[in-house]
């Protein structure tokens, strides 16, 4: 029985279900594997939720999540309709995960005043990574009149943010013509206007464009994408990608740079980092780490 799962779940949902209404926000976490137990993420999504399972070693053989604990998310929250996943650990370095279904579940979420377009049925993530929305918001609050890259940009997010606050120019760089287009749909619908490149990061970072006064840099723990030309890995690389990218920032520049790996640390050469305090209430610590550059500070 999964009594003190459906407990914990319960009181979540009474405290998060109003607390993202206060602030307009139709997804949020509403479990953040709060008990080692019962290791889910579960999310919800405008009446809809994804819940995800991280098995725990002795429960990798499994193709499902315990039944008890599925029943216990759908007996307190209600979804229309429930979207399961499991986040097994990939081989770290060589594997990297795929489309899992062609269901096209998607609909259209909002957040702080602006939609977008959330895919809840076909990849593990829904195209919009809800740890990151306090970041987004300081973007917004910060980049008026100020010209704007997002670099690893995914489905733009963080451009959107940035035109909806008054970018002079706001450029999105990714190499997946898939996410290139999801970016493209979600500053449409907003009416808004931005620059979407679909191109290789690090191969783009050696032209010579910029400069740039406001820059988002969260590139993927690693990549072993053919497309890309070369194997990236963010503890190795991450030091010549910052320099790069603040080599390209305005005199008064910015460069917010984030990482989801769990074992990162930060090349102590780099100077001027400032690390921030970035996840919202709905998530526990550890998810990502963010830190802020200044080209007056010698970023």
């Amino acid at each position: 029985m999964s009594t003190a799962f459906e407990n914990r779940l319960t009181k979540n949902w009474r405290h998060f279900s109003k607390w993202a209404q206060r602030r307009e926000l139709d997804a949020f976490r509403v479990y953040d594997r709060d008990m080692p137990e019962y290791p889910w993420a579960v999310d919800w999504y405008a009446g809809d939720v994804v819940a995800s399972w991280f098995p725990s070693r002795r429960d990798r053989e499994r193709d499902q999540p315990p039944a008890d604990q599925r029943e216990a998310i759908v007996r307190v929250l209600k979804p229309g309709e429930l979207h399961l996943k499991v986040r097994a650990p990939k081989a770290w370095g060589h594997e990297q995960y795929q489309r899992e279904a062609r269901r096209e579940v998607t609909k259209v979420v909002r957040e702080n005043g602006l939609k977008f377009e959330v895919n809840l049925s076909d990849y593990l993530d829904t195209g919009l990574f809800l740890d990151h929305r306090d970041t987004r918001a300081r973007v917004r609050d910060e980049v008026k009149g100020k010209r704007f890259l997002n670099l690893f940009a995914y489905t733009g997010a963080f451009t959107v943010y940035a035109a909806a606050g008054g970018a002079a120019s706001a450029v999105s760089v990714d190499l997946s013509p898939h996410y290139c287009d999801w970016a493209k749909r979600n500053l449409k619908l907003n009416g808004l206007r931005g620059e979407v490149i679909c191109a290789d990061v690090l191969a783009w970072l050696e032209t010579d464009r910029g400069p740039f006064d406001l820059v988002v840099l969260d590139p993927p723990s690693f990549s072993t994408s053919k497309k890309m030309g070369r194997r990236f890995e963010v503890q190795r690389d991450h030091r010549w990608l910052i320099e790069r990218v603040g080599s390209m920032l305005a005199p008064s520049g910015t460069l917010y740079f984030s990482t989801n790996f769990r074992d990162f640390e930060l090349d102590a050469r780099l100077e001027g980092a400032r690390e921030l305090k970035t996840l919202p209430e709905d998530f526990r610590p550890g998810i990502h780490r963010a830190w802020r550059f200044d080209a007056t500070a010698g970023a």
